[in-house]
């Protein structure tokens, strides 16, 4: 047997993948719908949309299947997202890649296999929709384009889930996305005794940017500063755009001292972009440090009110004179 390579982008690709928050959760019938449609097109027994996480493939749409995982390294669909073409193996008892793999000698007895890439909308492969058959059979080049077809329909679906957790201008969360992983993200370092904080932060003179340069331009800057905090945070840290020209940053594994460390890297890479986009102007920010405490914070919304709450009790600090808002 051999087990599927890890993808030169592999770093991306988990990336992209984590960013969905679709891991672990309920069926859909939008991605059930094309799984029963895949099943009767190609009059196969099992037709599947698997997602290759870190060690495993995950199955958000199951025909035919029981088990919603299977470890990684068996499996079909990872080597299929290491090509770009659609991955088909017509007999595993004549190749020598999977004759002897658990899911060919052991149920659910594979030994036909096509599986299509499905991509991001960054482009990463993070899973395939595939078909299995119990007997050996061709593929045609008919085959390989209704597949595609239907892969594209998966696609579509994702990218729905993309754009209703991403922020379309910056690219980081929306709160609805920081809402969602976040809370995932704080339940975990509850359970593992982990530390977390938050970092709330808010752009100062915003308005005055906008008004003296144009909207088009606070866009610009709204894009520099999210590509600045996204660049300095970690992979576990959840990165969001809440509203307007507030941003906050969820760190695992971090007191509120160590965050601060991050606030200096926020400023000097700040300086940077100024210096490389060869600003006229300065872009600063106002920020509140909170450091989670389960017993005193229920819910990651109420980390997230209390360090709006401090960071603008400190920007009221910085600007006494008027409103902060």
């Amino acid at each position: 047997m051999k087990k599927p390579e890890i993808p030169k982008d592999e770093a991306a690709r988990i990336s992209a993948l984590k960013s969905l928050n679709i891991l672990d959760t309920v069926t859909e019938e939008n991605f059930d719908r094309i799984t029963r449609m895949a099943s009767k097109v190609f009059s196969v027994p099992v037709a599947l949309v698997s997602l290759i996480d870190t060690d495993r493939q995950w199955f958000k749409s199951a025909v035919g299947l029981e088990a919603r995982e299977t470890p990684r390294d068996i499996s079909f669909c990872g080597h299929a997202i290491l090509g770009d073409d659609i991955f088909v193996v017509p007999d595993t008892l004549e190749d020598k890649r999977f004759v002897d793999n658990p899911l060919v000698t052991n149920d659910p007895g594979i030994r036909f296999y096509a599986g299509c890439p499905l991509r991001s909308v960054n482009h990463s492969k993070i899973g395939t929709l595939c078909l299995i058959d119990r007997q050996p059979r061709q593929f045609s080049d008919e085959d390989r384009l209704m597949l595609k077809d239907l892969a594209t329909m998966v696609e579509r679906e994702i990218v729905l889930i993309e754009l209703a957790t991403s922020d379309e201008l910056t690219g980081v969360y929306n709160r609805r996305g920081f809402m969602a992983l976040g809370e995932k993200s704080l339940k975990l370092c509850q359970r593992s005794h982990l530390p977390a904080s938050l970092v709330y932060l808010d752009l100062d003179d915003f308005k005055k940017i906008n008004d003296s340069y144009g909207h088009a331009e606070g866009d610009r800057v709204l894009s520099l500063f999210a590509e600045n905090i996204k660049d300095i945070s970690r992979d576990s840290d959840v990165v969001a755009r809440i509203g307007g020209d507030e941003f906050a940053i969820l760190f695992a594994d971090s007191l509120g001292d160590g965050s601060e460390s991050i606030i200096s890297r926020i400023k000097n890479g700040l300086k940077k972009i100024i210096l490389r986009e060869k600003l006229n102007y300065e872009i600063g920010f106002t920020y509140g440090i909170i450091s989670y405490d389960p017993d005193k914070h229920s819910s990651l919304a109420e980390l997230l009110e209390q360090g709006d709450a401090l960071m603008y009790q400190h920007k009221s600090d910085k600007y006494p004179l008027k409103n902060p808002r």
